[in-house]
Order: C-alpha cells, then sequence, then structure tokens
C-alpha cells in the first residue's frame, strides 16, 4: 500500500466520522459504494485523481489540503470549523417537539443515556477538547430539549437542569472562539429554562452565561448587576442549603470581578474576590460543586485573570508567585490553560517577552487547541513573534506554524 494513499484514506474516515456521516450516506454523497469507501479509507485505493478528491473534500466541507498535506490536516484536526459552528447554531435554531412514539417505559433509558452524554461532553469541554464537544452538542442540545418537554412531572426538574447546562456549555464553546451573537442565544435560551422553573440552582447557572454573554457585547454595568442580584437571592437560602449553594454563590462572585477588572472598576473586582474567597475558605469536602473547579485554586487564579485586566501586569505576576504549583496542579486542563494564558498577557504587558513565551509554550503543552484554535491566543502569538529573538523566537515560530498563524 502506498503510504500517501494510507494517509488520505485515514484523513477521509476521521472527517466522516467527524461529520457524523455514515459509511453508506457518505457513499452515496460521493456516487459510490461502499466497498470503495471501505478501500480508500484502508489505503487500498488511492484517491489522488483530482475530481473525485474534490468530490470526496466538497462532501466533507474541507479543503482538498487538509487531505493531501500533512501540516494543513493536523491544523484542521486540532481546531472547530466554521461547519462545527454552524451546526451548533442550527440545533439552537430548532425547537424541541413531541416526536418520540410509544416513550412508556423508556424515559428512564433516555434520562440515563442524556445523563452520560452530558457529562462526556463537560469532561470534554474542562479538558479543552473543543472538537470533541462540537461533534458531540449538536445533538445533546437536541435530546436535552426533548427531554425537557417530555419527561414526567417527577423529572422535570432534572430534565430543566440538565437543559441549562447544555445551553451553558453551548455559550461557553461559543465564546471561546468569539462567536459572540450565537453565545447569547445559547446564554439567553439557559435563563428562560431557568425561569421556567424558579431554580435557584439553574438560575444560578444560568446567570453565569448571560452575564459572560453580556459582558461581551459591552454591557458589563448590567451584567456585574445581573450576578450581585442573584448572590443576593441565594445568601438567605445558604442557611439551610450550603452544601449544595456554595459553590455556585462564590461563582457568581468570580465572574463579577473578572466582569468589573473589565470595566476598570478595581475596587469592586477586589470587593467581588473577596466575596469568593471567603465562599472557598468554607468550602468542604462534602460540598456540592456543581462541577464549577469551585475553590481555593480558582479563585487564586481568577484574581491573576483579574489583574490581567486591570493592566496590571507586574501585580498580576506577583500575585501569581503566591499561588502554590500543588494548587494550580488542582485546575481543570482548560481552567490552566486559561490561567497560563493570562501570565503571558501579564509578562507581555511587563516586558518579558521569553516568559510570556514560556507560558504561551506551557498553555500549549497542558491543551493545545487552547492555543492552536483560539482567537485570544493567535492575538498573543502575533504580538509576540515581533518580539522576540532567539531560541523564543523559534519557539513561537514553531507554535504559529500549528496554529496556521503567518510568522
Amino acid at each position: 500500500m502506498d503510504d500517501q494513499a494510507r494517509a488520505i484514506g485515514r484523513r477521509v474516515r476521521y472527517w466522516r466520522l467527524r461529520r457524523n456521516l455514515g459509511r453508506q450516506r457518505f457513499a452515496d454523497m460521493v456516487g459510490r459504494s461502499t466497498s470503495w469507501l471501505d478501500k480508500v479509507e484502508k489505503g487500498e485505493r488511492s484517491l489522488l485523481r483530482l475530481p473525485m478528491l474534490d468530490r470526496v473534500a466538497a462532501a466533507l466541507d474541507i479543503d482538498v489540503s487538509v487531505l493531501t498535506d500533512s501540516s494543513a490536516a493536523q491544523r484542521a484536526a486540532d481546531c472547530v470549523d466554521t461547519i462545527e459552528v454552524q451546526a451548533i447554531k442550527a440545533a439552537l435554531g430548532r425547537y424541541a417537539v413531541f416526536d418520540i412514539p410509544n416513550n412508556s417505559g423508556r424515559e428512564a433509558l433516555f434520562r440515563q443515556a442524556i445523563a452520560g452524554q452530558l457529562t462526556y461532553v463537560e469532561h470534554a469541554l474542562s479538558s479543552s477538547h473543543f472538537t470533541v464537544v462540537a461533534r458531540h452538542l449538536p445533538r445533546l442540545l437536541t435530546d436535552t430539549q426533548l427531554f425537557a418537554v417530555t419527561a414526567s412531572a417527577a423529572d422535570q426538574l432534572t430534565a430543566h437542569r440538565m437543559l441549562v447546562i447544555t445551553y451553558r456549555l453551548a455559550s461557553s464553546m461559543l465564546m471561546k472562539f468569539d462567536a459572540n451573537d450565537i453565545a447569547w442565544l445559547a446564554a439567553d435560551r439557559a435563563m428562560q429554562t431557568a425561569l421556567a422553573i424558579d431554580d435557584t440552582v439553574a438560575l444560578a447557572r444560568s446567570t453565569r452565561s448571560v452575564a459572560r454573554a453580556m459582558s461581551r457585547s459591552g454591557q458589563r454595568t448590567a451584567a456585574v448587576t445581573a450576578l450581585i442580584g442573584m448572590a443576593d437571592r441565594i445568601r438567605p437560602e445558604l442557611a439551610d442549603r450550603e452544601h449544595e449553594l456554595l459553590s455556585l454563590f462564590g461563582m457568581l462572585f468570580l465572574a463579577a470581578s473578572i466582569t468589573a477588572a473589565a470595566q476598570d472598576d478595581a475596587a469592586l473586582a477586589l470587593e467581588m474576590h473577596e466575596e469568593a474567597s471567603e465562599a472557598a475558605d468554607r468550602m468542604g469536602p462534602d460540598h456540592d460543586t456543581h462541577r464549577t473547579v469551585f475553590g481555593r485554586a480558582n479563585v487564586a487564579v481568577h484574581r491573576v485573570a483579574a489583574l490581567v485586566r486591570l493592566h496590571e501586569g507586574g501585580r498580576a505576576l506577583e500575585y501569581s508567585h503566591r499561588i502554590a504549583p500543588t494548587l494550580i496542579g488542582t485546575l481543570t486542563p482548560e481552567r490552566k490553560a486559561s490561567y497560563l494564558l493570562d501570565l503571558a498577557q501579564a509578562h507581555t504587558h511587563v516586558g518579558h517577552y521569553d516568559d510570556a513565551t514560556r507560558s504561551l509554550a506551557q498553555a500549549e503543552h497542558v491543551a493545545p487547541e487552547e492555543v492552536r484554535c483560539r482567537p485570544l491566543a493567535h492575538g498573543l502569538l502575533r504580538s509576540l513573534l515581533d518580539t522576540t529573538s532567539g531560541e523564543s523566537s523559534r519557539t513561537l515560530r514553531q507554535m504559529a506554524a500549528r496554529a496556521g498563524v503567518a510568522a
């Protein structure tokens, strides 16, 4: 078998699966048989004839170079593309329908399947595996919407909470790639779902998403007001529900601290940080974190993030030196990479370009997709490429090549 034929075959299979295309459906799309497709994907049949290569690439919605060029193939495989963002948008644009026939006795199985898929996608996002999230999120949106409208009375709270989490995942994912208008839609859907059941847990989750969307659109004062208002609603409930609500309560203040910093309100950012820090000090191992990763580590790195947004690079670095490495080690890859990107920005602010390069390289090692795919990291790469020399410059050019950023 020819090495190039095998490589192209592997890429055809990878993209067919990533587009959620079955063998028969894809074979029909390119006007060939499934046995022909099997031979192509195994490298037993060459795809180098241009008309068929073009047809296969078009069916997969990718450039031909993604099949034929190893560097282009790796860059495309690493990152979410516009087709996947549009698929998430399309899923958000659909409304749930009552189309599960003879659902009696299947509801528990449906709930378990969604719960498992939700956990899987949450874990993928917390690990910065964005392509995995993009592949599974559209179906998860459809299923959780359907569950919310077909669940029994006993399952309504669970179903709506699942739907809120799914909308939050969509909003967070889309903001990673600056698809802010669609992210706003997902956040608003989360809030409307939470309001429908008037559940404190769901409302706390959705408020964070809506506030972040507000902040991205320049409505930072309104965002802080929403976050503090939700925290005020939770505060009197803490006496009886602290183990359930404390992590959500603290995360509201962390979000408020970042938003206040983004609008250059240093005093409010510090006040919000102190509220979050006090909540973190009360957290015990038996508290429900609601997968927020709330605790001392998250509070500490949020303070660094706030100082970076306040353009206090020196103070951000000084604060980071007081954070124990063991504490950073407890963070998820997504949180750790975000922290390292903040450090890279802080080093850049004070002219420590070699240190900024090292932080960026560490972020790529922890969570490659955070650096190779996100516009934020691409901007950092571009700004550092013109300010470094020697080993740092070589490191940056290698990272830029992997990210598809012109050096």
